[in-house]
């Protein structure tokens, strides 16, 4: 059984990002694991300011940056967890802002833990209103291989989009998704 965090980026709480999440958490759980979901839209994290605050020796191992704001319970889930799940639609031929500003300030428990101590698995969840994943994957690909974490997979999916408001995800990229899920063990 693993322990899996999801970093759900997405603007909107019900859109194609939330069905892919959706099925992704019944596939892991379906197997065992156990998940917990931050959607990212309604959390207070402000963006990390490099003060170098978590470098400190007396910084909170369990919250070491200065800013005190709702990344306290992504860091509380970040030590809890085996599995990280970056989900995010594409904005701008990348993931969201909000993933990105959490992303950053994952840094700063980083930098406490060192990489050789927080040994961690991945997987990516896109959308897109059009077809080009290749700069949020390029993104992707550097982080999880810097950061020495063991990559489970990515799920993309072109759905709803501005020039199709009526757009789902196809269904085989739901059922890629929840596969992806009950992959995970």
């Amino acid at each position: 059984m693993k322990k899996i965090m999801i970093l759900n980026g997405a603007g909107r709480r019900n859109g194609n990002t939330a069905e892919l999440i959706k099925a992704f958490t019944e596939g892991a759980q379906s197997v065992g694991n156990e998940v917990r979901e931050f959607y990212l839209q309604t959390m207070n994290i402000h963006g990390c300011i490099d003060c170098q605050g978590c470098a400190r020796a007396n910084a909170d191992a369990n919250n070491p940056c200065v800013q005190k704001d709702d990344m306290a319970q992504i860091y509380e889930a970040y030590l809890w967890c085996d599995v990280i799940v970056f989900a995010s639609p594409i904005y701008w031929f990348t993931i969201t802002g909000t993933l990105k500003t959490a992303v950053d300030r994952l840094y700063a428990i980083q930098r406490k833990l060192g990489l050789d101590h927080s040994s961690r698995e991945t997987a990516l969840i896109l959308t897109a209103g059009g077809d080009d994943f290749s700069q949020p994957i390029e993104w992707y690909s550097k982080f999880e291989k810097w950061m020495k974490w063991k990559n489970w997979g990515i799920v993309t999916a072109t759905g709803k989009s501005y020039y199709n408001p009526d757009g789902k995800n196809p269904p085989e990229k739901v059922e890629e998704a929840r596969k992806l899920g009950a992959s995970i063990h």
